[in-house]
């Protein structure tokens, strides 16, 4: 076998039946034997290893996943070991159920290199349809401009209608604690201008009277020297000085001057005051 220069130059062929001194054998990558041309396959030297780098997959019914057979091992375990362990028949819809066209009547499935997005309703379609007359498109989305606010106002109220005993009990006693306070400004208010109302009424009506008298040529009269002042403050001070001074020298009883809180006018008799009220402010004494 070989030549004085190569030696090692060729092999025989592993078959038992053929012998055959080859000069460019072949080498079997599952059993690493040697074999000639016309044995080189593994059906043709009947390997026995023949099985050991194939990749068998099996597709599983129940979650359409591919689970490959270990050569080596009973294709039983195998199948049983994916059952119990990463088996998951909820995707099997995923999978199976391809992607159609919605298009009524048309059932091109959809895929990567045919598939086209309709930019105003922004639903995936086949290259037939994908112009908006073919699938028939609505048109973009109108935006709501404006505020409904009786909208707004069902929708507070449809809430309110929903039994829950927390939300119902926590609305309530909101809505009682506003009230309370709503009620509480309101009489604030309410006092506040009717007290700067009178106010405003009382300085109007002792100035208009104050006027009136000026005008007039008609003041207040002192009742025991029948002397006439322009207001009341000067008939006090007259009072004060002359009569209280000379009353205590002489004797007499000091006099009391009731003032009108309307218009201002000095009475020393109480029951003349509250007839001069009645009469001319028609019964009610308030400034």
């Amino acid at each position: 076998m070989g030549t004085p220069e190569f030696p090692d130059l060729g092999k025989h062929c592993a078959d038992s039946d053929c012998k055959q001194i080859d000069f460019l054998p072949f080498t079997c990558d599952r059993c690493n034997q040697v074999y000639c041309l016309e044995h080189r396959s593994y059906i043709k030297h009947q390997c026995t290893k023949a099985d050991k780098s194939d990749v068998t997959v099996v597709i599983c019914p129940l979650c359409a996943k591919g689970v490959r057979l270990v050569p080596d091992q009973d294709p039983n375990i195998t199948w049983e070991n994916h059952v119990n362990t990463e088996c998951d028949p909820s995707n099997y819809e995923k999978v199976m159920k391809k992607k159609k066209c919605p298009v009524p009547g048309c059932r091109e499935i959809l895929v990567f290199s045919n598939t086209i997005k309709c930019r105003d309703c922004t639903v995936d379609h086949c290259l037939k349809h994908r112009f908006g007359p073919d699938h028939k498109c609505p048109g973009p989305k109108k935006l709501e401009t404006s505020f409904s606010f009786m909208g707004l106002m069902n929708r507070n109220r449809k809430e309110e209608s929903k039994p829950n005993s927390s939300s119902t009990s926590s609305s309530r006693w909101t809505t009682g604690f506003l009230n309370a306070a709503s009620n509480i400004r309101a009489s604030a208010e309410a006092g506040m201008s009717k007290l700067s109302g009178d106010i405003n009424q009382a300085w109007h009506t002792a100035r208009d009277g104050v006027g009136q008298n000026r005008s007039n040529g008609q003041g207040e009269q002192c009742p025991q020297c029948g002397a006439k002042f322009s207001s009341i403050t000067t008939l006090v001070d007259h009072v004060q000085k002359v009569h209280e001074r000379s009353g205590n020298r002489s004797g007499p009883k000091k006099v009391t001057i009731d003032v009108c809180p309307k218009c201002s006018r000095g009475f020393r008799d109480p029951v003349s005051l509250v007839e001069h009220v009645e009469r001319d402010h028609g019964g009610s004494s308030r400034a």
